[in-house]
């Protein structure tokens, strides 16, 4: 037989918890009980791969120390990875025992918690021990609580030596009922892989880098889509243009905003398009620029948006119409 004590303390001297797990580590192996025991604070850096240490033991005993209320935070981040990591169908068949010693106040409350964490991952329960200790002297040099610990340890040896049925309790109905499994293809190998990936901090740093740079790199681009500019406008209409022979035509495009004009003059086969000024025009636009970036993006065309009120205009309304077929833009993939 084998029993896991997992100690959610600080290891601090003085610790009331240490005192009786030693008490009931000895008591286990005066009964040829194998124990292994792991100290929480020392891996808060592996944490998430501690559940894996669960596939050879018989039973578990988990230790905390209440100083100002419950059970403590790594104790809490080693029952969170046997939730996302741990094997369910294996935590379903090992006996846990909680022990809670109180320097302050809530031992019983944090005994309690334990319990309700280890049924509501399936786990049966069996009694541990609790108590309110605050000088560890009083524990050290009482004969009578150390008889009540090394008792305790007895009664856990016995409910897992003997798999003690437990009655049914309500917190594993109400998981049935109202508990959801997270939708997951992972096999149990690949979920205890990727809890060596959450424990690596390289591994952990070099994701947030990737993701960080991917981000930049999206939002450059969508920067880029969303920022016309006195750059990429004039080469956008180059890229778009389809000439036409018996064409000759100048538009005047005013985007808001900008001080200088976009100015198209077409004849032909030849295009020029530049910011500028122009005296005379077939046609003077007046438009804002995210009107502007939903044309050269596909979104939307010079009459849509002539149409629609986007698009101030005067002069011959005809070459409205004619600029949609001069220049033809695709919307962005």
């Amino acid at each position: 037989m084998k029993i896991n004590i997992y100690y959610g303390g600080r290891g601090l001297p003085g610790d009331p918890t240490l005192v009786a797990v030693k008490i009931m580590m000895t008591v286990f192996e005066e009964l040829n009980v194998k124990v292994e025991k792991f100290d929480l604070f020392e891996q808060k850096n592996s944490i998430t791969t501690l559940p894996r240490t669960l596939k050879d033991a018989d039973g578990v005993v988990l230790a905390s120390t209440v100083e100002w209320h419950g059970v403590g935070g790594m104790m809490m981040s080693f029952l969170d990875a046997c939730w996302l990591y741990g094997d369910k169908e294996k935590i379903s068949r090992l006996y846990m025992a909680p022990v809670v010693m109180s320097t302050t106040y809530g031992e019983k409350e944090a005994e309690l918690d334990l319990m309700n964490a280890w049924q509501s991952l399936g786990g049966t329960v069996c009694p541990g021990i609790s108590g309110y200790m605050p000088e560890v002297s009083e524990l050290e040099n009482n004969e009578t609580y150390k008889k009540l610990i090394e008792k305790a340890a007895e009664n856990i040896y016995r409910s897992v030596n003997q798999h003690t049925t437990a009655l049914p309790v309500s917190v594993m109905a109400v998981r049935k009922a109202t508990y959801k499994t997270r939708n997951t293809t992972l096999t149990q190998q690949e979920t205890e892989q990727l809890s060596e990936y959450a424990s690596d901090e390289h591994y952990v740093a070099k994701q947030k880098e990737d993701i960080k740079e991917l981000t930049d790199l999206f939002k450059g681009k969508m920067k880029s889509h969303k920022q016309v500019n006195e750059d990429n406008l004039p080469a956008l209409f180059r890229a778009a243009f389809k000439p036409d022979a018996g064409v000759n035509v100048k538009y005047k495009i005013n985007i808001r905003g900008k001080d200088k004009a976009f100015i198209l003059r077409i004849d032909g086969k030849d295009l020029e398009a530049v910011y500028g000024d122009l005296v005379y025009a077939d046609i003077e636009m007046s438009l804002e620029k995210q009107v502007m970036m939903d044309i050269v993006e596909g979104r939307l065309s010079f009459q849509r948006g002539f149409m629609a009120g986007n698009i101030v205009a005067k002069g011959d309304f005809g070459k409205i119409r004619q600029l949609d077929q001069l220049f033809e833009f695709r919307p962005q993939a």
